[in-house]
């Protein structure tokens, strides 16, 4: 009554356990990632039972072949003529047997390690190997944690299978013997490699049921594990959200990239509308190529120029061209033109800071479009104006 009190509260604190926790999540793919970086990959050790007793029984067959051959020659190891020097011939013969035993093990040993290695890979979706998990784990050690996991659902699975195993094996081997009872009865009248061979076929035939049982109970306990392997990866809603925001960053950072991406594709679209519109400009500041912006002044009609086109690189390049084949004056100025594109929107007035410096520049192409040689104005541009070209503030320098 005690140890099924004990067994009760063991299945009742891992339930608790695991109900806290409302794991209902399928795990990602970074989960997953993670976990096999840590060692939780997916295994089955009935899947390597059967995998290497399979192989055992084609192993075995396969030197029925060149046993009858090795037979004859370890019963030379027995067999001594008169004179031959014992001593001698006693280590010679036991380094022969050695070598001998050696490449059988090889023999053996290769193939087994193949299949295990390959049934891990089938199993486990590849072969990981993490240091880390063979590091240190203090919870190991807990004797709650030990509780646990001894009087858990997964315990009870792996005792079930234990029975199963033990008794499907157990009742195959039972009927195997029924059947092969009465040869057996007569191996005492056989030959004795009659009596070997036979002896033999029937071991054979029984490590081959064996196997195919072993891998039905394979296929279950594959079956069972990976669904306990994606249990315990299961997340909750708040890992999803932790997840999501050491990806991607959090919903507000997001949100952000998503209106400043927004923003900079509307006015790429818009810069490039406007190069329909550069014919009608009055002059072109410019950068003197990575920036340029076209502006249009009619003295009676507006109150200040107005920004008719502007971009950066490749518009900025087609704004110049067009400009200059409608013969539109081109003013460089780097300071006054990144001014112009950071502080100014299409179809806008410039900033009343740059009248002056504006100004200056119209007059100087107004000018230059009469056909005298002016020399070139000089201005200042307000500190709080001047950008790099990537539209951060610099110090105030003379344009």
């Amino acid at each position: 009554m005690g140890i099924w009190a004990i067994f009760c509260g063991g299945l009742l604190l891992a339930s608790e356990d695991d109900d806290a926790q409302e794991k209902t999540e399928e795990p990602t793919q970074r989960r997953l990632e993670k976990a096999r970086e840590d060692g939780q990959v997916l295994t089955s050790k009935e899947m390597f039972v059967f995998a290497t007793t399979a192989a055992g029984v084609i192993i075995l067959l396969a030197l029925v072949i060149i046993v009858s051959q090795w037979i004859s020659r370890w019963g030379g190891f027995f067999r001594f003529e008169q004179g031959d020097a014992l001593s001698g011939l006693l280590m010679a013969r036991l380094s022969e047997a050695y070598l001998d035993f050696l490449i059988v093990a090889l023999i053996v040993a290769v193939p087994i390690l193949v299949v295990v290695l390959s049934t891990q890979m089938l199993v486990g979706r590849g072969l990981h190997f993490a240091l880390t998990a063979a590091n240190f784990k203090g919870n190991r050690i807990n004797p709650l944690n030990g509780l646990k996991r001894m009087f858990s659902l997964h315990s009870l699975v792996e005792l079930a299978k234990s029975v199963l195993k033990v008794g499907v094996i157990g009742a195959a081997a039972y009927f195997v013997i029924l059947n092969y009872l009465p040869t057996m009865l007569a191996l005492a009248s056989m030959s004795l490699d009659r009596g070997i061979e036979t002896g033999f076929y029937a071991l054979m035939f029984l490590m081959g049921v064996s196997a195919a049982i072993l891998g039905g109970i394979g296929a279950l306990d594959y079956a069972w594990s990976n669904y306990e392997h994606m249990k315990k990866l299961r997340m909750s809603r708040q890992d999803l959200k932790e997840e999501s925001k050491q990806t991607d960053g959090s919903p507000e950072v997001r949100s952000r990239i998503r209106r400043l991406q927004y923003e900079a594709s509307r006015r790429a679209a818009e810069q490039a509308r406007s190069l329909d519109d550069v014919g009608n400009a009055t002059a072109i500041i410019t950068n003197p190529t990575h920036f340029a912006v076209a502006l249009r002044y009619v003295p009676g009609e507006q109150n200040a120029p107005t920004i008719v086109a502007m971009g950066r690189g490749r518009i900025a390049e087609e704004i110049i061209k067009r400009g200059t084949e409608a013969q539109i004056t081109v003013f460089q100025s780097p300071l006054l033109a990144r001014a112009l594109f950071f502080t100014g929107e299409i179809g806008q007035e410039i900033s009343d800071l740059l009248f002056t410096p504006i100004a200056a520049v119209l007059a100087y192409i107004y000018r230059v479009d009469r056909g005298e040689d002016p020399e070139t104005p000089e201005f200042e541009i307000p500190e709080e104006l001047q950008f790099d070209q990537n539209g951060r503030p610099i110090n105030g320098e003379a344009s």
